[in-house]
């Protein structure tokens, strides 16, 4: 008996109970489909964290009060500030060595009003160079000048959508708008920003920084952004911002810098170890699977031991049983396993056209993966079925049909 005469007996047994098939192929289906879109799933978020991240300038630093540490007690805390960082800390930071620009942060919400249309939005204090950090567009006038970061200025720029809703078609370049209970006199909009991850920059007013703080009657500054200049040391960075600080602050060195790239791998080893989860989740639904695939090939041998008896007395022997019998469990898998990645891999392209910011696509080895366990899944639970097949006895097999 050669492989295509293997081939044609199986594919007819196989076929010969179409209800049968039709469970195998759905259960095998549905593991590999749900490695293939769970896994794409996590790949996507992780991918769309990335691009997030990305969009907020290159060779991004961030500077926050407080230690990123914990103090003990049940359960850990993060450090309490000590001390809020100011305007004139940041200015200071301005002097260390590669320092390319640098934006104090202040952020708020209250009422902005034009004529007879308000509403509550995000209000941020900072300075020009967030601009650049940011890499904001601007469609209308142009950015806010801040010359002497220290001085309040009653000048505004709007978000594309917090503009539409106050102006319309008309243009807010020159009015004046109603912030709390001061006047701000427009003097830009910003172009329309997509999908951002730290603030929805199409909805907020951005005004100088010492502005802000009168406007919330506050010192203290939310964060401060830097961007660093390119080929630096970033490490040797980051020590020469501790100790900048800590030489303000009393010796204390009580902020944490983030970078763009640490905080890039923090967030890849998160959704990279999640993706893996994902992916181990749906696999054990392959499992399942070869038990279904075992009962069904025990089924069909106590059914077929007359064709397995008749196979024998023709001169069959034992290893050709199994490898019939094997052929149909690896047929079983195979086609469950291309069913379920077409399904798996249409599934993510739904998704990628419904949700266009995260790239869902399943990585390579989830794709590979998801296929090889199937099979070896098909495989290893028909053994059983199959040996017991080549085991039996062609006499007993014989006078048992009768």
């Amino acid at each position: 008996m050669n492989w295509i005469d293997r081939l044609s007996l199986a594919f007819g047994a196989i076929t010969a109970n179409r209800v049968r098939l039709l469970l195998i192929l759905a259960a095998t289906a549905t593991g590999v489909a749900a490695v293939i879109l769970l896994t794409s799933l996590g790949n996507g978020a992780r991918q769309f964290v990335i691009n997030q991240f990305s969009s907020l300038g290159t060779n991004l630093v961030i500077i926050l009060p407080g230690r990123a540490e914990t103090t003990g007690g049940p359960p850990p805390m993060m450090g309490v500030t000590e001390r809020d960082l100011t305007l004139d800390d940041a200015l200071a930071l301005r002097r260390t060595s590669g320092v390319d620009e640098l934006a104090p942060v202040v952020v708020g919400s209250g009422p902005v009003s034009w004529g007879s249309k308000s509403r509550d939005t995000p209000i941020v204090g900072t300075t020009a160079d967030l601009q650049q950090i940011r890499t904001l567009e601007v469609s209308q006038g142009k950015f806010i000048a801040t010359p002497d970061p220290r001085r309040a200025i009653a000048t505004a720029v709007l978000g594309h959508t917090l503009k539409q809703e106050l102006f319309g078609n008309q243009s807010a370049v020159g009015e004046w708008i109603r912030i709390e209970d001061r006047r701000f006199r427009v003097v830009g909009v910003l172009a329309e920003q997509g999908n951002s991850f730290d603030l929805d920059w199409n909805e907020i007013v951005v005004v100088p920084v010492a502005t802000a703080q009168q406007l919330f009657d506050t010192q203290a500054i939310f964060r401060i952004l830097i961007s660093q200049r390119i080929g630096i040391d970033v490490e040797a960075f980051k020590d020469r911002l501790h100790k900048a600080i800590a030489q303000r602050h009393d010796g204390d060195d009580d902020i944490t810098v983030l970078t763009q790239d640490s905080l890039l791998k923090t967030f890849n080893r998160i959704f990279s170890a999640l993706t893996l989860a994902l992916g181990g989740i749906a696999a054990i639904s392959l499992i399942v699977a070869g038990v279904l695939i075992m009962n069904v090939m025990l089924v069909s041998v106590s059914q077929r031991t007359a064709e397995v008896g008749l196979l024998k007395a023709l001169g069959a022997p034992s290893n050709q049983i199994l490898k019939l019998f094997l052929t149909e469990a690896f047929l079983l898998s195979i086609s469950g396993a291309i069913v379920g990645l077409g399904f798996g891999l249409g599934g993510s392209w739904v998704i990628r056209e419904l949700y266009p910011a995260v790239p869902a696509y399943a990585p390579v080895w989830a794709i590979f993966g998801g296929v090889i366990i199937a099979l070896i899944s098909g495989i290893l639970f028909g053994w059983l079925p199959a040996r017991r097949a080549a085991q039996l006895d062609p006499v007993l097999a014989l006078m048992g049909s009768k």
